[in-house]
């Protein structure tokens, strides 16, 4: 099998104290797991950085791609990662300063047949989870393994007020307030394709990409939201509430009031243990009353400024 032509960044850097690591622009890898097969494993050549060890499909990052694209990338090259099928999940950073190394967490729901894409492979293979520390680990997998097994399950769920988040800045939404609730939603459509701060959802790692759930109520509900593209990763779909639903992006028209609808939302998202759901709103007897149910509250302040950092 032979090597691949080399990319833009792939050449060593080297740290003040004198350890070195591969890739000009930082590295990547991807941790894809199945439910029915545990996760993806690369045994590593022997000429390879801790050849013979067991790590992550991955490599160096190219100069125009971000960490995520450059993961999908590298497994889809060395591992026959099938990119349309994964669900990114979440993101852990190892940040060295002038390197940095980032794991890709990703589902699919069927485990695929993995094919060796190049000379750095010696095997693939699907480990079951509980049998990953059997294995001779790549250092850095290993360092980094204990906390990312335990939140491969994590589902999070960012379920967002909108009245109270649009009615939180003055800037004449009681006028239009459909065109406002538009204007939010077409916000968190992109901050869906772009990922949220782990620190917004209180979880460990770095970007994770949740469920958002727009909650709408009176004269807003009349918004005029367009429906993912036919070329979009998800069509849309009737959402429990009502409404309509996109890959990342799900909008719920409250039957009656939206304090109600989303207390309903928590609960049911408190029927499944491995759920983390975070209550977007500045409404003190909502707040009060779905972390009571188990959720987290934030107020519209941090989602607001996160959106102001995509539009700037």
């Amino acid at each position: 099998m032979p090597r691949r032509p080399l990319g833009s960044g792939d050449e060593w850097v080297m740290l003040p104290d004198g350890r070195r690591f591969w890739g000009a622009f930082g590295a990547a890898g991807l941790l894809v797991h199945a439910p029915d097969a545990g996760v993806l494993l690369q045994h590593r050549a022997g000429y390879s950085h801790f050849g013979g060890t067991w790590g992550l499909p991955g490599g160096a990052r190219h100069s125009d791609e971000s960490a995520v694209e450059g993961a999908i990338r590298e497994a889809a090259e060395e591992a026959g990662v099938p990119g349309d099928r994964l669900r990114v999940q979440f993101t852990s950073v190892l940040d060295l300063d002038v390197w940095t190394y980032t794991t890709v967490v990703a589902s699919v729901e069927e485990r695929f047949e993995p094919v060796i894409g190049d000379a750095e492979s010696i095997a693939l293979a699907w480990v079951p989870i509980d049998e990953v520390d059997d294995l001779p680990l790549h250092p850095g997998f290993a360092a980094s393994w204990p906390e990312l097994r335990a939140q491969l399950r994590a589902a999070p769920t960012l379920i967002i007020d909108a009245a109270n988040v649009v009615g939180s800045r003055p800037d004449a939404w009681w006028k239009d307030r459909p065109g406002a609730a538009q204007r939010l939603a077409a916000s968190l459509e992109r901050l869906a394709a772009r990922g949220v701060p782990a620190a917004l959802l209180e979880l460990p790692g770095h970007t994770w990409w949740p469920r958002l759930v727009l909650v709408l109520e009176g004269e807003a509900k009349q918004a005029t939201i367009p429906s993912p593209s036919a070329s979009g990763s998800a069509a849309t779909g009737a959402s429990a509430g009502g409404g309509s639903s996109s890959a990342g992006l799900t909008i719920e028209l409250a039957s009656t009031d939206g304090d109600s609808r989303i207390r309903e939302l928590v609960s049911l998202a408190a029927e499944h243990s491995d759920s983390v759901t975070v209550v977007v709103t500045a409404d003190r007897a909502l707040a009060d009353s779905v972390r009571a149910l188990g959720a987290r509250v934030v107020g519209p302040r941090a989602l607001l400024e996160l959106i102001d950092t995509l539009d700037s």
